[in-house]
């Protein structure tokens, strides 16, 4: 055989083999990746796994997101988790796979990855969710008919949500308030003993409240007359210039907390009333912006979302460093973007941001750590391939060059018939 092509198949063995031990890698990576989710490692600041995942190692966002679900689905799936475990499937055709697949239907699903190509795994399983759509869909008029909702308000003021949703809006509904829970809320690491973190429920309720103001905001508020849908609150200015001042905060006629009240007024329309001394008004100012408009406009063009470390959101608020009830001034220089969530950590959690000499922010954990807008990478070892390689052969992983190779022989893939012979619902028919 010519040299050169014997040198371009051991360098072709390499590149395999190599493959096959990143695989493994990844399955444990993997496998980190769940447990840190799990223990809310990443509730330092961050909304999500896959938010911590792009902050601390540079991951694109959406393939975080891909990495944290397919981490979530795989202990369901034992036979799949334990092929990628020894490199025998790829985390492209995993990362398939996982979206389809159940206990019932893993064995055969990975059967034909070990068959076919990652491109092929793509397409069955995206015929696979049609099949699975088709048959949902006799069962729609019937789930439709049974749609309700109601909203009152018990004797104590608070609001009862009851209803039906069909599958379509309730899916939404519920990714809308996943979506919104990861926007606002994380475990701090630093809880004092007793606090007991919130509830589900709890996250879900305030949550609600997100998705409520944002179509409020985009979408069903038509502009000058949809002032109708305001919400209003009443706090004494002592009350903002300092939380442990005595004064009236009220919010919709219920009582609201002063750190509460100085959050919302960061970024609100602002009226100054003058009261006599029994609570008659006798002044009424005219109503004006906290942040003017034209101000906001270089606001946005300025930070582009929010600010925090690792966030980047384009729902977003103003928060004034220094609180304007403090003598701060609306200026670029006093002026943040920060998403609900973060705004509500700046004020009412205890992290710290703070305007540097240099112009740039810097933001704390309660602790008093701080936070860098970029992580420093670690040190890496000189002989990476080396490690990585020893470590796989310590967890009793024998690969080669042949390990991620499909059973493949290159004919064509006929889907319709690996979609019946495999999919629950289109064998016999």
């Amino acid at each position: 055989m010519n040299p050169e092509i014997e040198a371009l198949d051991r360098l072709g063995d390499q590149i395999a083999e190599l493959s096959a031990h990143i695989e493994v890698a990844t399955a444990w990576l993997l496998d980190m990746i769940r447990e840190f989710d799990a223990r809310c490692g990443w509730g330092n600041g961050f909304k999500s796994c896959a938010e911590w995942l792009s902050w601390r190692v540079g991951m694109d966002l959406g393939a975080a997101y891909e990495r944290v679900r397919t981490a979530r689905a795989l202990p369901e799936l034992p036979l799949i988790s334990a092929a990628f475990a020894h490199g025998e499937v790829s985390y492209s055709k995993v990362r398939a796979l996982t979206r389809v697949a159940t206990p019932q239907t893993e064995a055969r699903l990975l059967t034909f990855a070990r068959s076919g190509t990652a491109a092929h795994v793509e397409r069955l399983v995206r015929a696979w969710r049609r099949v699975d759509r088709n048959a949902e869909n006799h069962d729609a008029a019937r789930r439709h008919k049974s749609r309700s909702f109601y909203v009152y308000q018990d004797v104590d003021g608070m609001f009862v949500i009851r209803g039906r949703l069909t599958p379509e809006v309730g899916a939404v509904v519920r990714q809308a308030l996943a979506a919104a829970c990861d926007r606002m809320y994380v475990k701090p690491q630093d809880e004092p003993p007793g606090v007991m973190a919130p509830s589900m429920a709890q996250l879900q309720a305030d949550a609600l409240g997100v998705i409520a103001e944002a179509a409020l905001h985009h979408d069903l508020d038509p502009g000058a007359p949809g002032e109708r849908y305001q919400v209003v609150v009443h706090v004494d200015a002592l009350v903002l210039a300092g939380p442990d001042q005595p004064g009236q905060s009220v919010l919709e006629d219920q009582h609201s907390s002063a750190e509460n009240s100085r959050r919302l007024a960061c970024d609100a329309s602002r009226v100054i009333m003058k009261h006599e001394a029994d609570g008659r008004v006798v002044e009424v100012g005219a109503r004006t912006r906290t942040i003017p408009p034209s101000l906001r406009r270089a606001l946005q063009n300025r930070d582009h979302g929010c600010r925090f470390p690792g966030c980047g959101s384009r729902f977003t608020q103003g928060h004034h460093i220094k609180h304007w009830a403090n003598g701060g001034s609306t200026t670029l220089s006093n002026l943040a973007l920060l998403c609900r969530r973060h705004h509500r950590a700046v004020h009412e959690e205890g992290f710290q941001v703070k305007r540097l000499a240099d112009g740039e922010l810097e933001f704390r954990r309660p602790n008093g750590w701080v936070f860098p807008d970029v992580p420093p990478m670690p040190e890496l070892q000189r002989d990476s391939e080396g490690l990585l390689r020893a470590e796989t052969a310590a967890a009793g992983v024998h690969v080669d060059a042949t390990t991620l190779r499909p059973n493949w022989s290159g004919e064509r893939l006929n889907l319709g018939y690996a979609i019946d012979v495999m999919h629950p619902r289109a064998i016999g028919h």
